[in-house]
């Protein structure tokens, strides 16, 4: 047994490691295909575009350590069942529950290290991540002056080339707008030609100019708005040097993000849970007193009972006080339009109120639900396993064919539930517990009634086990036709004499007793 233990582990663990990363590799292919506009042109070193996809690949192990053990199960027991070394181990005594034990240990364990990878290694990675790939949208594009464009990204300046030379340093046609003084467009160089050129320390980038002019708008004499007086300074060659400072990456703290749930610990989830309720309990209460206290105010006034007839002021409708009866006109009106805008700050105070309750209680819920995705992928990880390896098993296919579409159609399945009713929870549409653990609790009978199908080995896809189980249940449930004949009184009715000719058995042929 213990050889044929660590046979099955064996080939289980190559195949397991193997899809593990092909899934990872595609969850990174899909964060660069969906961020490569953010990667690219930026002149990024390779270590930040190198620890950015390392977190990328940490935050990818819930959506790809499922998969790859739903895969690996089904390409395992699959290969085992199609070569009948399955049907090998069975015929010498060993049960399917035997032959699935060891993986079932390894299940377990994946499932504890699931746990610890959820609650303490993907926030941090998600942390990490969020920051980095925060700092790279915010980094601006490498330095690279296209022709016939206006170039904005160093600060302060603008600049303008008519064209570029082939070896793509030279430079014609080359206008600066230098706004260092923060007064407009008030110093302008002109140049006819020019070369563009790194700083030995790649700092700096300088621009020789070539026969050109420096022209200055002077401001500082009065109505020079009218008179528009300028100066014009011509030169043969000049340099002028640009810093790139502001191309530099620079790292923004983690603090402003640690706040987010998906950055938190179950025990930072708990206590941010108790603050978040605690929070919305006082603000509830701090409302109803509120009202409470304006509605005791209102009823200890002494007001006479209003009249029956009503009147109508600035189109609304008001009952007839007569304490407002010694009011008329302008003063009226004004007290109508007082106690209108009273009711409308009444009502808008329970507007805001609302929406801040709606925003906390989906806030709640979200930390809810993070709470609970902490155990999720543990318990995935035991529910791919009874659906894997005793589907593999019945099945019979290896490979990369059948097995990677079961699994991901299974796996597809698993993640719309999740993501649908999640969702849905989150928004208050549905319980919490409902609507984070659904897709396990329809899962798991699946892979149980997989299980039971493999260990009493029920051909649960043999095409003839099927056909006679239909014609076994349409046969049980057809009615019996009745068959022709006389009565009891003897009376004939009308059935076919070929009928009865074949109702009556023929005799057996054989030698008569006088041959």
């Amino acid at each position: 047994m213990k050889k044929l233990y660590q046979y099955i582990t064996k080939s289980f663990l190559g195949t397991f490691f193997l899809t593990f990363f092909i899934v990872v590799f595609v969850w990174v292919m899909q964060f660069v295909w969906l961020y490569v506009d953010d990667l690219v042109g930026k002149g990024l070193e390779f270590k930040i575009i190198a620890e950015l996809l390392f977190y990328t690949s940490i935050t990818a192990i819930p959506m790809s350590l499922p998969l790859a053990l739903l895969l690996a199960l089904l390409m395992c027991f699959g290969n085992l069942g199609e070569h009948y070394e399955l049907v090998a181990m069975k015929a010498s005594g060993v049960s399917m529950w035997r032959s699935m034990r060891p993986l079932l240990y390894f299940s377990l364990m994946l499932s504890v290290l699931a746990f610890f990878i959820s609650n303490s290694l993907i926030p941090i990675a998600t942390l990490k991540w969020r920051t980095l790939l925060t700092d790279v949208q915010r980094q601006k594009l490498a330095f690279n002056i296209k022709e016939g464009v206006f170039y904005k990204d160093i600060e302060n300046y603008v600049i303008y080339v008519e064209k570029k030379g082939k070896d793509g340093s030279s430079i014609y046609g080359v206008k600066i707008y230098d706004h260092t003084d923060h007064n407009g467009n008030t110093k302008i160089i002109s140049a006819d030609s020019g070369i563009m050129a790194m700083s030995p320390n790649q700092r700096n980038i300088i621009f020789t100019l070539y026969n050109g002019y420096n022209y200055t708008d002077i401001i500082n004499i009065d109505n020079y708005k009218e008179t528009r007086p300028f100066e014009r300074m011509s030169f043969k060659q000049e340099q002028i040097k640009f810093s790139l400072a502001s191309f530099d990456m620079t790292r923004s703290s983690e603090d402003m993000y640690k706040s987010y749930q998906q950055m938190m610990n179950i025990r930072q989830l708990s206590a941010s849970l108790d603050s978040l309720e605690r929070r919305q309990t006082n603000k509830q209460e701090a409302f109803t007193q509120g009202f409470e206290r304006r509605w005791a105010n209102y009823n200890s006034l002494s007001l006479p009972e209003p009249n029956v007839d009503t009147m109508a002021v600035d189109t609304v409708i008001i009952l007839r006080w007569p304490l407002i009866e010694n009011f008329e006109g302008e003063k009226l009106a004004s007290l109508v339009s007082m106690a209108v805008g009273s009711a409308q700050n009444a009502k808008d105070n329970v507007a805001f109120n609302k929406l801040d309750l709606s925003s906390q209680n989906e806030n709640i819920n979200k930390h809810k639900k993070e709470w609970h995705k902490k155990f999720t992928l543990s318990i995935a990880c035991i529910i791919f396993f009874f659906i894997g390896a005793p589907l593999g098993s019945i099945i019979r296919k290896g490979g990369l064919g059948l097995p990677v579409v079961i699994s991901v159609v299974f796996f597809i399945i698993y993640h719309l539930i999740s993501t649908i009713c999640e969702r849905m929870a989150v928004f208050g549409d549905l319980n919490m517990f409902l609507g984070v653990w659904l897709s396990s609790l329809v899962l798991m009978p699946v892979g149980l009634f997989f299980t039971f199908k493999a260990t009493t080995d029920a051909a649960l896809f043999d095409g003839d086990s099927w056909k006679k189980f239909f014609q076994k249940l349409f046969k049980r449930h057809k009615a019996p036709e009745p068959i022709e004949g006389p009565n009891h009184y003897g009376e004939g009715v009308s059935t076919s004499s070929t009928t009865l000719a074949n109702q009556v058995p023929k005799p057996v042929e054989g030698p008569t007793p006088n041959q």
